[in-house]
């Protein structure tokens, strides 16, 4: 996973590849119970399209091969950790947030994004206790980019546009 676009957490770096990326959407529809269609069908109404998630399992962390303060991998767990905790973000935003990375793979830039859960196993100790493995699950879900698109200002109107309008809706 990428630089964050915050500077105050670390970039989430995979120490092995991924065995898939899992990408999905849904669309938000309300059904009125009792409205029925000529056919006897629930009515729908399409709302909007909910916004992309990935899903990456399986994410191995493994420091078994690695000595002394390299080998606890809750060093490298940490990134993962930080992604799910809430960020100050100043007054202009608005208070708190989760941090907002960029999902890039190889050369790819899939999506802006943030954390949406993070599940993780430790699966292989040292003899003393030592975590040297673990298996981490992401949900990431994308977000919108802050930056303001240019407006659309109200189109002005002339007399003969409005007049004509009026015969349209009044006619019909």
């Amino acid at each position: 996973m990428p630089a964050p676009e915050e500077h105050n957490v670390d970039a989430i770096e995979f120490m092995f590849n991924p065995t898939e990326l899992k990408f999905s959407r849904s669309i938000n529809i309300e059904q009125a119970e009792g409205s029925t269609t000529n056919k006897g069908k629930n009515k729908t109404s399409f709302k909007h399209p909910n916004p992309y998630q990935l899903s990456i399992g399986n994410i191995v962390l493994d420091v078994y091969e690695r000595s002394g303060s390299e080998q606890d991998v809750l060093k490298y767990l940490k990134p993962f950790t930080e992604a799910v905790k809430y960020t100050e973000h100043g007054k202009k935003s608005g208070g708190k947030r989760p941090p907002i990375y960029i999902f890039t793979w190889g050369e790819r830039k899939y999506m802006r994004c943030f954390v949406k859960s993070l599940n993780f196993r430790l699966t292989m100790f040292l003899p003393d206790g030592t975590p040297v493995r673990a298996i981490v699950d992401l949900s990431l879900e994308e977000v919108d980019d802050p930056r303001p698109q240019a407006k659309q200002g109200t189109p002005k109107v002339g007399k003969q546009q409005r007049s004509d309008s009026k015969s349209l809706f009044l006619s019909g």
